[in-house]
């Protein structure tokens, strides 16, 4: 069967258009408040809240939970607030807050997994978790329709809150001197950023979720000088760098996380000599 048959066949299955959906979304999430994250020197608190995700699903597997996400999706979003606040503590700066929740979520939840190891394979589920499902075909229905929903509310919060969230990223202290409540921006941009690592640790993983967040946004800032347009240049490369990821995981039955980030790699590349070649510094 050639390429475009098998894909045809593929795409004629609901449920695997509905995962191409599902990574379209989380990606073009994850590429909205990438550039955010990038300028305000942000780009670690995706591994920091990837992990603390890991640790508690490895909790709801012990539990026998029948969705997960229910766990996984508040623990995350406690976490995201308790680094916020840490950050702004003195004696603990944002760095080593991150550091400190991270590394402690990582081993509790390797720990339990093997302690309450409910299947022989134990090293297969860490490895799903951490680096993805091996097939984008695995997503089950309940997460398809978490995503859309989720996917949609974040859409809507940072177009609602576009300007705002502009104002924090470049200059918080003249945010708050024109009356911005800096403070509650960073707060939600940090919840939206927990509930984008949630929903994409079924799509590539915990290791690999800060990918689809970090490498859009800075392809796109290779080539576009202002915020607005970084941030449409940063969705179209990172959506297409998904499906095009998706696609080819399909076809040659590879994992689909690494498959998607590889893709995004790829587009840094061409984007950082195009820059070069254009003269962009």
């Amino acid at each position: 069967m050639d390429i475009g048959a098998k894909l045809q066949l593929y795409l004629s299955y609901s449920f695997v258009r509905y995962a191409i959906i599902v990574g379209i979304l989380i990606a073009l999430c994850s590429s909205l408040l990438g550039v955010t994250l990038v300028l305000k020197r942000y780009s670690f608190i995706g591994d920091g809240l990837s992990h603390v995700a890991f640790g508690a699903m490895a909790i709801a597997s012990v539990m026998k939970l029948s969705n997960v996400n229910y766990l996984t999706l508040p623990v995350t979003i406690i976490s995201a607030i308790l680094l916020l606040r840490l950050g702004q503590n003195t004696k603990i700066k944002g760095d080593a807050a991150i550091a400190m929740l991270s590394v402690a979520s990582l081993a509790i939840g390797y720990m339990l997994m093997n302690v309450f190891a409910s299947k022989a394979n134990v090293s297969g589920d860490v490895c799903s978790t951490l680096f993805g499902s091996i097939s984008i075909l695995t997503l089950q229905r309940s997460d398809v329709n978490l995503c859309i929903v989720l996917s949609i509310a974040v859409i809507i919060i940072f177009i609602i809150f576009y300007n705002r969230f502009f104002a924090v990223t470049f200059d918080e202290n003249f945010a708050k001197a024109t009356g911005v409540k800096s403070n509650t921006y960073n707060l939600l941009i940090a919840v939206i950023t927990a509930v984008i690592i949630v929903l994409g640790m079924n799509l590539v993983g915990s290791l690999l979720i800060s990918a689809l967040i970090i490498f859009p946004a800075l392809s796109a800032m290779r080539l576009v000088r202002n915020f607005k347009g970084v941030v449409i240049f940063s969705m179209i490369i990172s959506v297409v760098c998904a499906f095009i990821g998706i696609i080819v995981s399909m076809l040659y039955n590879t994992p689909v996380g690494s498959t998607i980030v590889i893709t995004d790699m790829v587009a840094f590349f061409i984007c950082f000599i195009a820059g070069k070649i254009a003269g962009i510094d």
